[in-house]
C-alpha cells in the first residue's frame, strides 16, 4: 500500500455539465470516438412540480481495493506505490477486458485499434511534476480538485454518498463528492 493515497473531489453543486473535464482529457490522451477516461453524467428525476437535474463528473477513482487490479491476469492493472494511483501497463495488457467488466465505475475502458484496456491515471506524467490533471485545470467553473485525498477531506469535509453511484464499501473508492440534495443516498 503506498504512503500517499491520491485522490479527486468533486462538486456537484456548482457543475454547469459543460463537458470540458471530459474534453480536456480525450485530447490530452487522445483517445478514439467511444473511449473516454472521464465522462459527465448527465442525472434528471423527480416530477412536477420539483424536477431536478445534476451533472456527475467521474473518471478513475483510484480506488482502495480496485478490482480491475484484483481481476487482471497479467499484472497489467496495478496500484502505484508513489501515489496509490490505479495505472495499466499497456506493454503488460492483453486486451482481455476483465478490467472493463469488474470496474463498478465503468472507468476503465478497451480500446478496440489498441487491443488494450486504458483508463485514467491521474495525469501521472503531469501530477509527478507537482502539475493537476488536466480535467482539473480545464474545469470552468473549478469543481474538480486533485491530491492527497487525506489533505482533500481536511479541504473539503462536506462530502456524500452519491446515488447514482455503487456503494463506496464495494472498493473504497478515492473520491470525494460536495453532492446536490437529490443526489445523496
Amino acid at each position: 500500500m503506498s504512503q500517499v493515497q491520491k485522490g479527486f473531489y468533486f462538486d456537484m453543486t456548482s457543475c454547469i455539465g459543460c463537458k470540458t473535464c471530459q474534453i480536456a482529457c480525450k485530447d490530452k490522451n487522445n483517445n478514439p470516438i467511444g473511449v473516454n477516461f472521464r465522462t459527465v453524467h448527465t442525472v434528471e428525476g423527480g416530477k412536477f412540480p420539483r424536477p431536478f437535474v445534476y451533472f456527475l463528473s467521474v473518471a478513475c477513482n483510484h480506488c482502495a481495493e480496485p478490482r480491475c487490479v484484483q481481476n487482471c491476469p497479467t499484472g497489467a492493472c496495478h496500484k502505484r506505490e508513489a501515489d496509490g494511483l490505479v495505472a495499466i501497463d499497456p506493454e503488460v495488457c492483453i486486451g482481455c477486458q476483465y478490467c472493463t467488466w469488474s470496474c463498478p465505475y465503468g472507468a476503465t475502458q478497451y480500446i478496440e485499434e489498441a487491443n488494450r484496456s486504458g483508463k485514467c491515471d491521474g495525469c501521472a506524467d503531469l501530477t509527478a511534476n507537482g502539475k493537476n490533471p488536466v480535467c482539473v485545470d480545464a474545469c470552468l467553473m473549478r469543481v474538480l480538485d486533485f491530491g492527497d485525498i487525506e489533505e482533500l477531506k481536511k479541504k473539503y469535509p462536506d462530502t456524500a454518498e452519491v446515488a447514482t453511484m455503487p456503494d463506496s464499501s464495494i472498493t473504497h473508492p478515492n473520491i470525494l463528492i460536495k453532492a446536490k440534495p437529490e443526489a445523496r443516498k
